[in-house]
């Protein structure tokens, strides 16, 4: 097993906003034990946030659980579908815009009712079908079960577009960390496999690369919200001790390493300024841009990782937030 960090010299971190900085004190504040291998939390996991008529919260939105077919002779897939109520526009055939969500974790912890916040959201203010999916973790399922499962909502969403009401020219997919590291993972399939036509890929503080290697991935070297101990062991979980940190794995499995980036899916890239996965992410989008494809790249002063997350009301997330939901009007501007 290669050791990375071992050795390295100290960086500087890139100092914190002040009102994250604030958030980030209140944590320290109750400190969590590290995750490892044994403690990964399994049982529970879908009982650690509200439920889906809380985070709806009286809004003109429902919501079913699916269970669709997986990748083949894998699993059948769970999935929660988030749409506007009928009576909103009163035209429940009206082919709408879709939105496909991965949730994060690292691949090794997390569930979808995590980012229901997020998806509710979006629903409310663009008026979208969602689908936020359940994929398998690491370690118990290695790269690439959560992959095909993610690609295999992908391709249920688009062959179901006409009974969900969906425009199959405009599904987004998305997610935030290790979901974005699936959704960048999904938009590569979609092209390579020659499967849907992507609108747009929504890549929130993506999880990129697996070297951890990057300026950045040192200087968040315990502190932040997601820390690269924290790290190191999600790529072990999800990839082996043996192929953990190296260059030679798969560009699905770790985006970084793909070998051609043209072609793709217009990319929405969001990142904290103060986080381990913003020089992963910037060269992303920059890789993209050399190829002549379109990367939206935003860098925000001082965010830690998912600062619009744990901290929802500061500046820097609504002005996150904004540009965000500005990218995904003119990507799902009427056709």
């Amino acid at each position: 097993m290669t050791v990375i960090a071992a050795g390295h010299p100290t960086v500087a971190p890139v100092p914190f906003d002040p009102e994250v900085q604030i958030v980030l004190d209140a944590i320290a504040q109750n400190p969590q034990p590290a995750l490892t291998r044994e403690t990964l939390p399994r049982e529970g996991a879908d009982m650690m946030f509200p439920g889906n008529d809380a985070v709806i919260a009286g809004r003109a939105i429902e919501w079913e659980d699916r269970i669709i077919p997986g990748p083949a002779g894998a699993p059948d897939v769970e999935v929660t579908i988030f749409r506007p109520r009928a009576s909103v526009d009163g035209l429940r055939d009206r082919s709408r815009p879709a939105y496909l969500n991965i949730h994060g974790g690292g691949q090794i912890v997390g569930h979808r009712s995590w980012e229901t916040g997020r998806v509710v959201d979006i629903v409310a203010e663009h008026g979208v079908v969602a689908v936020n999916v359940e994929y398998r973790l690491a370690p118990e399922h290695p790269s690439p079960a959560g992959l095909e499962d993610c690609y295999a909502a992908l391709l249920w969403l688009h062959a179901h577009a006409a009974e969900l009401g969906v425009d199959p020219e405009r599904i987004v997919v998305g997610g935030g960390s290790a979901g974005g590291c699936l959704a960048a993972g999904v938009a590569l399939l979609a092209r390579d496999r020659r499967g849907p036509v992507l609108a747009g890929q929504l890549l929130l503080c993506p999880m990129l690369d697996n070297t951890n290697s990057t300026v950045s991935s040192l200087q968040y070297d315990g502190i932040g919200t997601w820390q690269r101990e924290a790290n190191l062991l999600a790529w072990s979980c999800l990839l082996g001790d043996e192929l953990a940190f190296s260059p030679e794995v798969s560009g699905y499995a770790a985006p970084t390493h793909a070998a051609d980036v043209s072609n793709l899916a217009p990319a929405f890239i969001e990142v904290g300024e103060a986080e381990m996965f913003r020089d992963e992410d910037t060269q992303y989008a920059l890789r993209i841009w050399a190829t002549g494809g379109q990367a939206e790249l935003h860098v925000w002063g001082g965010g830690a990782h998912g600062f619009d997350m744990y901290m929802p009301e500061a500046e820097i997330s609504r002005a996150a937030l904004a540009a965000r939901a500005s990218w995904l009007r003119r990507v799902w501007g009427a056709r």
